[in-house]
């Protein structure tokens, strides 16, 4: 991939260097040039000093041929603006953004772009590693607020529909590894002894999954 990455803070540099060391090219926009000793030294990166929004910058750093764009800056209203541009004038396939006020998810939404906000994020892992810390997810979207978890099925369940599991909105066993095999349970797919299930589960129902995790027969 070819990706453009606009902040060469903290993350942006992180997010460079892991992405050249996969073997993807990397072009990385930052108004400050010395922002650029955050970057490793790696023939699939090069840095650009400007604006993330100016025409002329992104042009340089080959936006026409870009399959990704991020936008990383530490204010919202450029990574907003430069993420528009991507989007509406280069016609970059991914569009990414990071947002520091969660209040303004909804603007980068209405424009479709995808976010990730520190603030909801940092929310949802501490909240997971403080009150259930067992439940390790196996991925997260969007800003942590839906996750994947994977966990032996409970003994009350054997033989009982895997559908007694779900809660409409909130918990759903998606997958079920039987024998090391995978399968998408159908509605009428019993749990058997040994099951390892893979369940979508929203981040405020953590605490209701864990109590079916928990639970024994009988209670």
């Amino acid at each position: 991939m070819k990706v453009v990455i606009v902040g060469c803070g903290r993350v942006g540099a992180a997010l460079a260097a892991l992405l050249a060391a996969e073997g993807h090219e990397t072009e990385v926009v930052d108004r400050c040039p010395r922002a650029a000793g955050r970057l490793p030294d790696s023939p699939r990166i090069r840095f650009h000093e400007g604006n993330g929004f100016s025409r002329a910058v992104l042009r340089d750093a080959g936006i026409g041929h870009a399959d990704a764009f991020v936008a990383v800056t530490s204010r919202d209203n450029s990574n907003i603006v430069s993420a528009r541009t991507a989007k509406d004038t280069y016609r970059v396939p991914i569009v990414l953004a990071r947002v520091h006020d969660p209040r303004r998810a909804d603007i980068y939404r209405d424009l479709g772009i995808p976010t990730v906000s520190g603030v909801r994020w940092t929310v949802h892992q501490f909240h997971r590693m403080l009150l259930h810390r067992h439940l390790s997810p196996e991925l997260s979207f969007g800003n942590g607020e839906s996750l994947l978890v994977r966990s032996e099925v409970p003994a009350y369940l054997v033989g009982r529909r895997l559908t007694e599991f779900d809660v409409d909105g909130e918990i759903r066993v998606v997958e079920v590894t039987r024998a090391g095999r995978s399968l998408i349970p159908a509605h009428s797919t019993t749990a058997q002894a040994g099951d390892l299930v893979t369940v979508a589960v929203a981040a405020t129902a953590l605490g209701r999954l864990r109590g079916f995790l928990d639970k024994e027969l009988g209670t």
